[in-house]
């Protein structure tokens, strides 16, 4: 894998931590092989198409990689209650596509998200930036579309790697809240990964104190990755 590109973001306003200033490392890259991107995975890099990214934040430490031992995972009293809600609602599995309704979905979600939790506004998603973000990747990706009848009521991105899945990003219907869908696209992917014997599913990262993304943890018992290098158990 050679980077076509590689450049720091300057630091700007944290979009988990608001009080706090972000600065991330990228890695443009036109070919990465699933294996390679697994490496980058386990050193606590991510990536959204073809950008390869790290936070590289002066002075904070709080975006903290995440993974679940699968096999030692098991499905608290809530998450139990999310898998007998969505006993209806119907998984399939397929390439990533862009299409006018995942457009309309995606902006609804990002709408709710915005006055439930404060995420920026933003206008429309176009088919282009669609595309570049979870479409056009630099290796098969799955896409998992969730419906309620032939309703599609959730999206998400799973990368399928050598002994890992990697969740890239999910959105939902704010109509159907209570069925707690973001819950059930996680505990999909752990079943998922426990049918195939793989061993990690990596959420991305956890930052305490950021509404979007604490809830990773309840997935126990759960890794992070260390100042070291190191996978440690965090929450068991």
């Amino acid at each position: 894998m050679v980077p076509l590109l590689t450049f720091t973001s300057p630091p700007h306003e944290c979009s988990y931590l608001p009080d706090r200033a972000a600065s991330l490392h990228y890695e443009i890259v036109a070919e990465v092989t699933p294996a390679e991107y697994l490496e980058r995975l386990t050193l606590g890099w991510r990536r959204f198409g073809h950008q390869l990214f790290r936070p590289v934040c002066v002075g904070c430490t709080a975006c903290r990689s995440l993974r679940v031992p699968v096999a030692a995972f098991r499905p608290d009293r809530s998450q139990r209650r999310a898998l007998a809600a969505n006993a209806d609602t119907r998984l399939v599995i397929g390439e990533p596509a862009v299409t006018a309704e995942k457009l309309d979905l995606y902006d609804r979600f990002h709408a709710f998200q915005a006055g439930f939790k404060g995420w920026p506004e933003h206008g429309p998603k176009d088919a282009v930036d669609y595309a570049e973000s979870f479409v056009e990747n630099p290796f098969p990706v799955g896409e998992w579309r969730y419906y309620r009848g032939d309703r599609l009521v959730g999206v998400g991105y799973v990368d399928h790697l050598p002994g890992a899945f990697s969740a890239i990003y999910f959105f939902y219907d704010p109509a159907e809240r209570d069925l707690s869908l973001g819950t059930f696209n996680v505990l999909s992917i752990l079943a998922r990964a426990a049918d195939l014997g793989v061993p990690h599913v990596y959420l991305g990262y956890y930052v305490e104190g950021c509404r979007s993304l604490e809830y990773k943890a309840r997935f126990r018992p759960n890794e992070v990755l260390a100042g070291n290098g190191a996978w440690v158990p965090f929450l068991g």
